[in-house]
């Protein structure tokens, strides 16, 4: 069930939605359901912690090099 609500925003703000909402084709309410939809998707990314094994893998590639042909490559070696 769709329910109204009603925000108050500063004038630029609100006018750099309707500029953004243009761009995109999404109406502002969209927009801002989606916003919604991301701040409830991190709430439960905290819930749910990394797994010691995954943690220790997070940011083992920062600033190396990658290059996409090598690994297509690569798994092409592989499963071909």
């Amino acid at each position: 069930m769709n329910t109204k609500l009603t925000l108050r925003m500063d004038d630029n703000l609100i006018e750099s939605a309707k500029e953004y909402s243009a761009k995109t084709g999404k109406s502002v309410s969209r927009i801002v359901a989606d916003l919604f939809e991301i701040i409830k998707n991190e709430k439960l990314k905290r819930e749910y912690p990394l797994t010691p094994t995954v943690r220790t893998l997070r940011g083992a590639l920062k600033g190396k090099p990658v290059d996409g042909k090598e690994y297509k490559k690569y798994l092409e070696e592989k499963y071909l």
